[in-house]
């Protein structure tokens, strides 16, 4: 039986498992380098994240699922990222990258995606982040702007990022290992895998130095896709808070999930996951301003079972806390 998260909840839960490990220890005071248990409730396993300073981190995790695990993520800003596939395999709607293979991604932003990881096979990865900011530092003269044939590594969040799935050579195994293998400590470990990830992403970036972002032209959708959309659109409207996932989705109309996940982009503008949180966020707007629902019963009526989490995309989308934009508009109907 598969178990099925948002991306939010999957996180919290790592995020409480790492917490447990830390203990009570002040932020400021712990550790850059930090190995904790992967969350019982998945699997078994542990989390490696190491800090190697201000907008790099590198995380590895190694882990068995009790069950298959099926994650849904909304539209999110993404930093650059390198992530490595040693064991195991994950599939998306679109995507397929087993071991041996590696995801290469700009900076902008993530579209809203489902996907899974299957049960009972040894998950092992290798991922770096990287603070876009940081890659101009290597340009020529410090301008802090990037070369014709890289400039689509970087994307305000408002763009969709850059995204390929690569076969990992040789010479970025190795260099995968001596990060693994790193014999260092402290500083001393930091330096030496901070130059073994700007090595990878020399790499990389010798891989793709020949091309440009690949122009993606729209296909032509027969009418017919188009009117499977439009009922998925009103599918996703009368379901805010029970909606299904991209697949399901897909089935309930009777199309493929990518090309109802292209299709909608090409017909609204936006992603199926963008299009359901900005319908969440503005139903929620109308029934705090209608005064008649308390905040956490606004929460559950749009779909989120975290109040923090709903708290987060409202203040994100409108500016301010939904406590307070329900105060603000009690008091404007009480001296209007």
């Amino acid at each position: 039986m598969a178990i099925a998260l948002s991306q939010d909840d999957y996180w919290e839960l790592v995020e409480h498992s790492r917490e447990a490990s830390v203990g009570s220890v002040p932020h400021s005071q712990r550790p850059l380098d930090i190995t904790w248990a992967y969350p019982k409730e998945l699997g078994r396993g542990y989390h490696r994240q190491v800090c190697i300073r201000d907008g790099i981190v590198l995380d590895i995790a190694d882990y068995h699922l009790h069950d298959d695990l099926v994650i849904a993520s909304d539209d999110r800003e993404h930093p650059l990222e390198l992530s490595f596939t040693l064991m195991g395999a994950e599939t998306s709607e679109c995507t397929h990258i087993r071991a041996g293979q590696h995801s290469f991604y700009g900076s902008g932003m993530a579209p809203g995606e489902v996907y899974k990881k299957a049960a009972y096979r040894r998950k092992f990865e290798v991922s770096i982040h990287i603070d876009p900011a940081l890659l101009g530092q290597w340009t020529t003269g410090h301008s802090g702007q990037l070369p014709d044939a890289f400039s689509h590594l970087i994307k305000p969040s408002d763009q969709t990022y850059y995204s390929q799935v690569c076969t990992t050579n040789a010479a970025m195994q190795q260099v995968v290992q001596q990060i693994l293998q790193c014999p260092f400590s402290g500083l001393t470990q930091r330096l030496y895998m901070e130059s073994k990830i700007w090595e990878l992403m020399a790499l990389q970036l010798a891989q793709t130095s020949e091309t440009r972002e690949p122009k993606q032209t729209a296909k032509r959708l027969k009418p017919e896709d188009i009117e499977r959309i439009h009922n998925a659109k009103e599918i996703l409207m009368s379901r805010l808070n029970d909606p299904p996932t991209l697949i399901e989705l897909a089935r309930l109309v009777r199309i493929n999930d990518c090309k109802l996940k292209l299709g909608f982009r090409q017909v609204f503008g936006t992603t199926v996951f963008g299009y359901l949180h900005d319908c969440r966020m503005e139903q929620s707007r109308q029934l705090l301003e209608a005064g008649e629902m308390s905040v956490a019963e606004v929460t559950g009526a749009v779909g989120y079972a975290n109040r923090s989490h709903f708290a987060i995309a409202f203040r994100k989308k409108f500016g301010m806390n939904p406590s307070s934009y329900r105060k603000r508009q009690q008091h404007f109907w009480q001296t209007s």
